[in-house]
């Protein structure tokens, strides 16, 4: 089954994150890029192996991040990109954290990947390394460019970790604007890793657009049934870790009590 199929299932559906450990030129490279493969294909089997549905390949562990990736970054996340599309048979998707598209679908086109994620879609938004401004237009221009209209694209409306250059807009304006640009997908999220994506804001959301609307933080199995009566699909990491530690490795039982939870 394909990313789009999956997306216009009427069935609620999950994708896995694949944390990379951090890799080459970053400031917590642990100098063996073996390693991080490794953790990158056996996190992307054991989702697999669980159930869900897509996962998708993220340099997560490279904070503090740029907005673009050096050439070095890019280089490992492709390859662990391709090692994880040749080790499991569900769709795989890119996030090049923390707003490059252009490294996103990239990556996707070269590697077959079926999605990407891009984060600062339509907003202008403030992080702790300056002022992101909105992509919608390049990323859309730059995916034709490529030719892959078929790689698809998950757009994240006010997304975590950032405050808005401008407050007053809505997350409901933002979807609006999100999906007029043409996203396949929009994805609301809590404010930080593991916070809860508030049921207000899936409703809000849901209430203004017809493409699919994805909770992309604090989804675990003690909430997953409430968040995803309401939500199409979502996006999950660190909820299947021991201890929510970034850096650990996907635990096979956290993942299968996550799935267990949604679908039993």
């Amino acid at each position: 089954m394909n990313i789009r199929e999956i997306l216009g299932l009427q069935k609620q559906f999950i994708i896995g994150m694949v944390h990379c450990l951090p890799l080459p030129g970053t400031l917590h490279f642990g100098g063996d890029i073996g390693k991080v493969y490794a953790q990158a294909v056996q996190d992307a089997q054991t989702l697999q192996t669980a159930g869900v549905d897509a996962v998708i390949v993220e340099n997560m562990g490279d904070d503090p991040f740029a907005v673009k990736l050096e050439p070095a970054q890019l280089a490992a996340l492709t390859v662990a990109t391709q090692k994880v599309m040749d080790a499991v048979s569900i769709p795989v998707g890119v996030d090049a954290a923390f707003n490059d598209y252009a490294a996103s679908l990239s990556i996707a086109r070269a590697t077959g990947a079926q999605f990407v994620r891009v984060t600062v879609f339509v907003d202008t938004v403030v992080y702790y390394g300056g002022i992101i401004n909105p992509c919608a237009r390049d990323c859309m221009l730059y995916r034709k460019a490529l030719g892959c209209q078929d790689i698809m694209v998950l757009a994240d409306v006010q997304v975590k970790h950032t405050e808005m250059l401008l407050p007053h807009v809505t997350v409901a304006a933002s979807a609006i604007r999100a999906a007029a640009c043409g996203a396949d997908a929009v994805i609301v999220t809590g404010t930080a890793i593991g916070v809860e994506t508030p049921i207000q804001t899936i409703e809000q959301v849901k209430k203004h657009i017809k493409v699919p609307v994805i909770a992309g933080s604090g989804v675990n199995a003690g909430n997953i049934r409430a968040q995803l009566a309401i939500a199409d699909g979502a996006i999950i990491g660190t909820s299947m870790k021991e201890g929510g530690i970034l850096n650990n490795p996907i635990s096979e039982l956290m993942a299968r009590e996550l799935v267990s939870a949604l679908r039993a």
